[in-house]
């Protein structure tokens, strides 16, 4: 089953000037498509921050702090695979 983006994740991608789709790649969650370029992201064997969203909105924030802080999201470069994630999943 394809990973349900959500209307807030559709609206960020366009703020950031990117379209995205659900993956076609296996085992991930979204397709970021600038241009010609194409970067999947997200495994989908794990939760997001909306996934979390769905079940408890206080772990959700907790969850989506800890992620910022471990994978250093303010320091990503801008356009890379880690940057979108960030953006768009967390």
């Amino acid at each position: 089953m394809p990973y349900k983006i959500r209307k807030q994740q559709y609206k960020i991608a366009k703020d950031l000037g990117v379209e995205i789709k659900p993956s076609t790649r296996k085992g991930k969650k979204i397709d970021v498509l600038r241009g010609e370029d194409k970067i999947s992201i997200g495994a989908t064997g794990y939760k997001d921050y909306y996934k979390y969203l769905e079940t408890d909105e206080e772990l959700a924030d907790d969850r989506r702090r800890a992620f910022s802080k471990r994978h250093n999201c303010p320091d990503k470069r801008k356009g890379s695979a880690g940057y979108y994630a960030c953006k768009l999943l967390w």
